[in-house]
């Protein structure tokens, strides 16, 4: 296989080292923390020292992080690329400082190389003692915790990692993307259209431009990748089938799922988490959550699901990304379910997450635009996209009205366009304040999308109209960015279990049991249980839910407690 390594063999090491600057990276936000005397000598029970040798590879790219090394004497770089034309020098690390990134309590593979930079030596505590000394000791964890999710932040932020390479028109580009940006894996995009590093990298690959995209990492090259072969390539998917029967199968790793996840591995229940694409839900596309217990100054959805998956992890879930769920029947008084890539998952009950697809705006001709300038969150990546662009956001709820303000540090303009007649009518009062406050904001209130405008695939202006006065008008727009709700993700589950009139999961009281025949049966459900035994709802997907990321956890917590009432009780 022709690699970009292949045309550069000769790239060594010494020279990479030779060009490192005397000193270290300086701290930021807390991501290169130095740890004191006192922890260094804790520590020395549970690791041992190692001398280190100039130019000496203690952490390999693309291997499982399987040690936690702490540097006592020398220094050590971390490396983008290591072995390649265009390895470089990311960080500098001295005495005092730990390695590594987030792989080393997740158990993920590596997205840079640490090198020597000067001999001297290390601590090195293995990465199942580190997760035992972290349980044990709270602020030495939350140190580690904080300093590699700030890590992962600023290599996110940076365009640091494996490289995406294809044009932004292309479907399995933007699909493609999408997983590592809701994955949160660390990447480069280089785009066909904008960046003139693309055609050099594909000769150099020997590719031509209808081949892509294609994904680089080090010396492995995946051509036209699925999501599920990105996610092997990086150690995201687990093994989700196995033959004997568990205790609880959860469909769906939003908040709600999350929260079950947590509380089921913890409580003692054989627990897996199944989700199509990743962790987080609709809540991993929000740019910040400001109103969530316990996080005065915010925090940003994809880190909430970060900080969740490390919970769910530690305490011993299988989790499996990506798992779509295609069906389920019951057979032998329990529930098995159909993944899509052929496979099966025998259960005794079932927490059903799956939340809300998103909804789409009933606007001809849109579909010209889906897969280069129509979004459905609003992330950094969404933001990089913006910069310097007029921007048209649609919605009047929480997810809209933060993205507005999340954007307009980015965009040209941001207009936002909602349907209701205040601006506080489905959204967060302090959110609609801020909003009305912010001069970069141009608010459009009781206004509906009927048209856009374009070229070649490329938008130029939306169409709005006025639904009290009827007036039209057409906004400037390079990208569009729409939160307009969803629709209940229970396709993939048989007709025989009750829904409401918008498809919504209907639970407890109002979920008459039915035989397989369809005939009433049995006791009534538990309050979060559907109409078939063992079968749960919690978050958006249930009827009558709080559209809130704190009311889903708690239903997620909720449903766990109920699944033991349920395997206690047989009811």
């Amino acid at each position: 296989m022709t690699t970009e390594q292949d045309a550069t063999e000769g790239s060594g090491i010494d020279d990479l080292l030779a060009e490192v600057p005397p000193g270290e990276t300086p701290d930021l936000s807390g991501a290169f923390p130095r740890l004191e005397e006192s922890r260094l000598r804790s520590l020395e029970a549970w690791g041992e020292r190692r001398p280190t040798a100039r130019g000496e590879v203690l952490i390999a790219e693309g291997q499982p992080e399987d040690t936690f090394h702490v540097v006592l004497s020398g220094r050590v770089a971390v490396v983008e690329g290591l072995g390649t034309s265009d390895q470089r020098v990311v960080r500098v690390h001295g005495p005092g400082r730990f390695l590594g990134e987030l792989g080393v309590l997740t158990g993920q593979v590596s997205f840079f190389a640490s090198v020597v930079v000067d001999q001297g030596e290390v601590l090195a505590v293995p990465a199942d003692r580190l997760r035992e000394l972290a349980a044990t000791d709270p602020a030495f964890g939350d140190q580690v915790l904080r300093a590699y999710l700030v890590r992962r932040s600023l290599a996110l932020g940076e365009g640091i990692g494996f490289r995406i390479i294809g044009s932004r028109y292309a479907p399995r580009t933007r699909e493609l993307r999408e997983f590592a940006v809701r994955n949160r894996l660390p990447h480069r995009y280089v785009d066909l259209e904008t960046d003139p590093s693309a055609e050099r990298l594909l000769r150099g690959l020997g590719l031509r431009t209808e081949e892509t995209p294609v994904v680089l990492y080090r010396d492995r090259l995946l051509r036209n990748p699925s999501p599920a072969e990105l996610a092997a390539a990086f150690g995201l998917r687990a093994t989700a089938a196995k033959q004997e029967v568990c205790d609880l199968v959860i469909v769906g790793a939003g908040p709600a799922g999350l929260a079950a996840a947590v509380y089921g591995s913890s409580e003692g229940l054989d627990t897996a988490l199944l989700d199509a694409v990743a962790a987080g839900g609709q809540a991993a596309r929000t740019s910040r959550i400001e109103n969530y217990l316990g996080f005065p100054a915010g925090i940003s959805g994809g880190d909430l699901a970060e900080r969740a998956v490390l919970q769910v992890e530690r305490f011993g879930a299988r989790r499996s990304v990506p798992a779509e769920v295609v069906g389920l029947e019951r057979r032998d008084g329990d529930y098995v379910l159909q993944l899509a890539d052929g496979g099966d998952m025998a259960t005794r009950c079932v927490i059903v997450a799956s939340g809300v697809r998103i909804r789409k705006l009933p606007v001809p001709g849109l579909e010209e635009y889906e897969d280069s300038c129509v979004y459905y969150a609003a992330t950094p990546v969404e933001a990089r996209q913006c910069v310097g662009d007029p921007v048209v956001v649609v919605g009047g709820g929480n997810s809209g009205g933060q993205a507005a303000v999340f954007l307009a540090d980015s965009a040209a303009e941001v207009r936002l366009v909602v349907l209701e007649a205040r601006l506080d009518e489905n959204m967060s009062r302090y959110l609609a304040d801020r909003i009305s406050a912010d001069p970069r904001i141009e608010v459009h209130l009781h206004t509906a999308v009927e048209d856009v405008a374009g070229a070649a695939g490329r938008l130029e202006a939306v169409i709005v109209r006025d639904t009290t006065t009827g007036e039209r008008q057409r906004l400037p727009a390079r990208e569009l960015m729409v939160f307009i709700g969803g629709v209940p993700s229970t396709s993939w589950l048989p007709d025989p279990v009750i829904r409401d009139a918008g498809g919504y999961l209907v639970t407890g009281s109002g979920a008459q049991r039915m035989t397989d025949a369809g005939e009433a049966a049995g006791p009534a459900p538990l309050f979060l249980e559907t109409s078939w035994p063992g079968l749960f709802a919690a978050g958006d997907v249930r009827s009558g839910s709080v559209k809130r990321v704190a009311s889903a956890v708690g239903e997620g917590a909720m449903a766990v407690r109920l699944v033991h009432e349920h395997l206690a009780t047989g009811r």
